[in-house]
């Protein structure tokens, strides 16, 4: 910027004002020197005459010189952004309104394209950010030029301006990314575990060019994929068929065996065919039962991202239930203490909420010890405890417990017991019946509703806490 002590009469002292007036009066000094030197005019006059057009020539320069002095401050107070809003426009030449007119009209152009792109840097950050897999932006020098969030996450620091061999050593690596780098390969893929990680997750790992219009100084895109969780699913999913398999293989040979003995051996002796049938009867009902529920985990799973709608009271299903539930209680020696706390109606899908608390009461009864007492307990609290393996909705929340005396259960039973097909072996030595499904149904339907299953087992006390939002 200009500092006062640097203009006179508004005009720039450097500017050279004086120089191009002087130049612009020299056509006019010629004649009338030359006029003075024939004795067609007098010196003195000449001299008169040359001063007078000088001094035009500085009125007509001046206000022309002085507007684009200002025209000069005003673009580059603009260029330093500290004159944003304030436009010049109280010009009186018509050349330097004209050109202060496109001025402005540049400017404009530029604050909006600018604003537009910042916009656009910042929503295509976020979009970035919201990637579940790590994605790494490169240069031609191996410095990492951009890195959404999944990825300084996996690396626990900023990346930006760093290499990315500082994070991944390995050679093969270093390798593939070489022929991309080097224009030898448009796309390079491997399997890798990062050394530099304490469980060494495994990563699927593609490190692709993008095109030349769209990088500037970014070379390639390195993406990331965690095999880990692909390789626990398929393996949940070859326990599940092997698990399935052998809990229908049993009741099947069974019946079988049974079906053979009735038509050879035991052809007619009345007593044994009683006594196979209700066997055979048994096996059955057990295999439906399996059969049911699988088909039920698997639609439950199938809705596991549709938001529930019914409008249900929670106190009114454990009555429900309990009335149900009277001649077990009978049969097993129980008493069924309840403490409702007043709730409030929540969303929720009704059949599935009542069949987790049909799980878990008729679990509690099942696995109580006799003579003793089954607790549940209603009450209504501020937030739901986090999981680790989802997210739980935020806001109020509704907390249902449900307690029976028997055996205490391990620590490391009670992170599996909402696995498929899980069973505690006391439970299988006691001949008590279940297909190891119930806590897997109910642990997905709390899924489904943002809830969570806080199971506690100690002094012979198990306790199962459902936890399910008042808001959907």
């Amino acid at each position: 910027m200009l500092n006062q002590d640097d203009e006179f009469l508004g005009v720039d002292k450097n500017s050279g004002f004086a120089l191009r007036v002087i130049i612009l009066s020299i056509p006019a000094g010629l004649i009338f020197l030359i006029l003075g030197l024939c004795d067609i005019l007098s010196t003195p006059l000449a001299a008169l005459s040359y001063i007078c057009i000088l001094f035009f020539n500085t009125v007509f320069l001046m206000p022309i010189s002085t507007e684009l002095q200002q025209i000069k401050k005003y673009i580059l107070s603009l260029s330093s952004g500290n004159n944003e809003e304030k436009e010049l426009n109280n010009l009186t030449e018509k050349e330097t309104r004209d050109l202060t007119a496109a001025i402005n009209s540049m400017h404009k152009f530029w604050v909006a394209k600018t604003g537009t792109l910042e916009n656009r840097t910042l929503s295509d950050a976020a979009v970035l950010d919201t990637l579940p897999d790590p994605l790494i932006m490169i240069n031609q020098t191996y410095s990492i030029i951009g890195a959404n969030l999944a990825a300084r996450r996996l690396f626990e620091t900023d990346l930006n301006g760093k290499s990315i061999k500082n994070f991944i050593t390995d050679s093969k690596f270093n390798t593939v990314l070489g022929k991309v780098l080097n224009n030898e390969s448009k796309q390079e893929e491997l399997n890798l575990c990062l050394s530099n990680k304490k469980e060494k997750p495994k990563f699927y790992i593609r490190i692709s060019t993008i095109p030349w219009f769209a990088k500037g100084d970014i070379v390639a895109v390195i993406s990331f994929y965690d095999l880990h969780k692909v390789l626990k699913l398929e393996q949940m999913q070859q326990d599940f068929v092997a698990n399935a398999s052998h809990e229908l293989r049993t009741p099947l040979s069974i019946i079988s065996g049974f079906i053979e003995t009735l038509q050879t051996t035991a052809k007619d002796d009345e007593k044994a065919r009683e006594k196979f049938l209700h066997i055979m009867h048994e096996q059955t009902s057990y295999m439906s039962a399996l059969i049911e529920n699988l088909l039920s985990l698997s639609k439950i799973e199938l809705s596991i991202n549709t938001p529930p709608e019914d409008k249900i009271s929670i106190n009114g299903l454990i009555r429900e239930i309990k009335s149900a539930l009277e001649i077990k209680l009978k049969e097993h020696q129980l008493e069924l203490s309840t403490r409702f706390a007043r709730l409030p109606q929540i969303v929720a899908d009704e059949h599935q909420i009542t069949q987790v608390l049909q799980n878990l009461m008729d679990n509690a009864v099942k696995y109580a010890s006799p003579d003793s007492v089954v607790s549940i307990i209603t009450a209504k609290v501020p937030s739901i405890p986090k999981n680790r393996y989802y997210e739980v909705a935020e806001g109020e929340a509704i907390e249902v417990s449900i307690s029976n005396s028997g055996v205490t259960i391990n620590p490391e039973d009670l992170s599996r017991l909402t696995e498929r097909f899980y069973r505690l072996q006391e439970h299988k030595n006691q001949n008590i019946k279940g297909t190891g499904l119930g806590l897997s149904i109910a642990s997905q339907i709390i899924k489904r509703h943002k809830g969570n299953l806080i199971i506690t087992s100690e002094n012979d006390l198990t306790s199962f806490k459902i936890y399910l939002p008042i808001r959907a």
